[in-house]
C-alpha cells in the first residue's frame, strides 16, 4: 500500500489538475440534480462553479442550516456546498471550506468575490489538521472527500474538536457493504477517484463513534454505478452537549 504522503500528492495532483482545466470528475450539473441539488439552488451559482462540482451526495439538503450559524466544509473543492451553506446561513453566518489543493482554494476565493459573497471564506490546510479553533463552528459538512484521507480517525476527532457543543456533523461519502478485497489500496489513481480509501459502512460508524460523536446514523443512501459493492451514503452525528 503507498505511503500516507504518497496518497496525499497524487489526490492533490488529480484535484489540482481538475481545478486548472474547470472540470469536474463526477459530471456536469445534470449530477448535481441527480444527487438532490435543486434547479433553483444551482441556478444561485456560476457555470464556472457548477463546473467543477463533485461529490456522492447532498449533505446541504440534510443539514438543516439555520441562520446565522457557522459551517466548516471539509474538502470543499470548487466552493459549490460552501457557497450555498452562505445562502441558508444568511449575513448573520459563516460558511467556511478548507481544502489542501492550492488550486481549488484559489479558484474558490476567485468566484467569491466575482458572486460578491461577503460571508464565505475558504482555507488552505489538511482536514487532519483544521487551522480552526476549538469549539468554533456549528455545523461541519463533508462531501465525498473523507475516503481520500489515509487517517479517517484523525479527520473526524479534528471535525469533533471544531464543533461547538451540541453541533453536529453531516457527512456524504463512499463506503462498502461488507468487506472487499483490498486489490484497489495499492493504486494511486483509485486513491484519487475514491475507491480505494472507501471502508465498510460499519466501520466508519465506528470510526465516527469513536472520535466521540453520539447518535451517529446513516440518513441517506443510494448506490453507485460501480464497482458493485460500493454505495454512497450521507451520515449524521451530533458532539455532545455537555462537552
Amino acid at each position: 500500500m503507498p505511503s500516507a504522503r504518497e496518497i496525499k500528492q497524487a489526490v492533490k495532483e488529480h484535484y489540482s489538475q481538475l481545478a486548472q482545466q474547470g472540470r469536474s470528475c463526477c459530471g456536469d450539473a445534470g449530477h448535481l440534480e441527480l444527487l438532490g441539488y435543486s434547479q433553483e439552488d444551482l441556478a444561485k451559482l456560476s457555470d464556472e462553479v457548477l463546473s467543477i462540482g463533485a461529490g456522492c451526495g447532498n449533505p446541504i439538503a440534510l443539514a438543516d442550516l439555520r441562520e446565522g450559524e457557522i459551517v466548516l466544509d471539509l474538502g470543499s473543492g470548487g466552493g459549490i456546498d460552501v457557497f450555498l451553506a452562505a445562502q441558508r446561513v444568511g449575513p448573520r453566518g459563516r460558511a467556511i471550506g478548507v481544502d489542501m489543493t492550492e488550486a481549488m482554494v484559489e479558484r474558490a476565493r476567485i468566484r467569491a468575490k466575482k458572486l460578491s459573497f461577503s460571508n464565505v471564506e475558504f482555507l488552505l490546510g489538511e482536514i487532519e489538521s483544521l487551522p480552526l479553533a476549538d469549539a468554533s463552528v456549528d455545523v461541519v459538512i463533508s462531501n465525498c472527500v473523507i475516503n481520500l484521507v489515509p487517517d479517517k480517525a484523525r479527520a473526524f476527532s479534528e471535525a469533533f474538536r471544531v464543533l461547538k457543543p451540541g453541533g453536529r456533523l453531516i457527512v456524504s461519502d463512499i463506503v462498502t457493504r461488507g468487506k472487499r478485497a483490498n486489490f484497489f489500496k495499492g493504486d494511486l489513481r483509485a486513491w484519487a477517484s475514491c475507491l480505494a480509501g472507501a471502508i465498510e459502512d460499519k466501520e466508519y460508524l465506528k470510526i465516527i463513534s469513536d472520535a466521540g460523536f453520539e447518535r451517529v446514523e446513516i440518513i441517506a443512501h443510494s448506490p453507485i454505478p460501480e464497482p458493485a459493492g460500493f454505495y454512497s451514503v450521507t451520515v449524521r452525528a451530533f458532539k455532545p452537549a455537555g462537552l
